[in-house]
């Protein structure tokens, strides 16, 4: 099924003034993918957008800090009680960092305990501990680092969901709806303006859809994830035909 009317039918003026609109389109998801990574990224003080930056931004993340998981199930078994607790104190305190090495705490320093109690395994070079030096050193700070903070970031609170919903639903879906029928009045095969449809359509109802149920589910972060880069996977192709459209010679129908 064949559009009975083109865009490249359009008097010049106003192709121009659509090639313009097309252009903000195009720009605009250019500026909401930089807006996207900068506003998520080092959420979980890390540099660059990752995974965890997303479930902490949608789901949420409650991760204590591994070193403290080890010591409260009393790994290793043969240290001594005190110096457990100096551990524990020490990371739970806001001084991690200062206090790692700190001189004025003599062999209390957290640096002189995991020397004593945990490099006979969780060094590089030990050869007991099945190997776990390998993968979990502790023999620099660097090393102590990775694994001595806890990860706890909050999901966007409802309110603030809800109003974001409200402002992106009704603009995204104008827009979606206003690029299928400007995709349709193109030249090109119907699968290829079927699928800019169906990209823009799924792909939003996933990615809105998904800011609810990955409040509930870690995993569904990954619809946000599919349906957002579905949404603009098929407003970029729809642009693109459009532009084609536009400007390609004439050709029967």
């Amino acid at each position: 099924m064949n559009p009975t009317f083109r865009l490249r039918e359009l008097p010049l003026a106003f192709r121009f003034g659509l090639t313009g609109v097309v252009g903000a389109v195009l720009l605009g998801l250019w500026a909401s993918l930089t807006h996207l990574q900068d506003h998520h990224q080092n959420r979980d003080a890390r540099p660059g957008v990752s995974i965890d930056d997303l479930v902490g931004a949608y789901h949420g993340i409650d991760n204590p800090a591994p070193f403290v998981v080890a010591l409260e199930r009393e790994h290793p078994k043969e240290q001594q009680a005190a110096d457990r607790k100096l551990l524990l104190d020490w990371l739970k305190s806001d001084k991690v960092s200062e206090n790692f090495d700190n001189p004025d705490l003599g062999p209390a320093a957290p640096a002189e305990i995991v020397a004593r109690d945990c490099l006979q395994c969780h060094s590089r070079k030990s050869t007991q501990g099945e190997g776990i030096g390998q993968t979990i050193p502790l023999e620099y700070w660097d090393d102590i680092e990775k694994v001595a903070f806890s990860r706890k970031l909050e999901a966007t609170p409802w309110p603030i969901l809800v109003t974001s919903t409200h402002t992106h639903a009704l603009a995204m879906a104008t827009l979606a709806g206003v690029l299928m029928i400007l995709v349709w009045s193109t030249r090109f095969v119907p699968f290829a303006r079927s699928m800019v449809a169906f990209l823009l359509g799924v792909g939003l109802a996933c990615d809105l859809a998904g800011w609810f149920l990955a409040r509930e589910s870690a995993a569904l972060v990954w619809l946000v994830i599919g349906g957002g880069s579905a949404f603009a996977g098929g407003a970029a192709l729809g642009c693109v035909l459009v532009l084609g459209e536009l400007w390609l010679p004439r050709r029967g129908n």
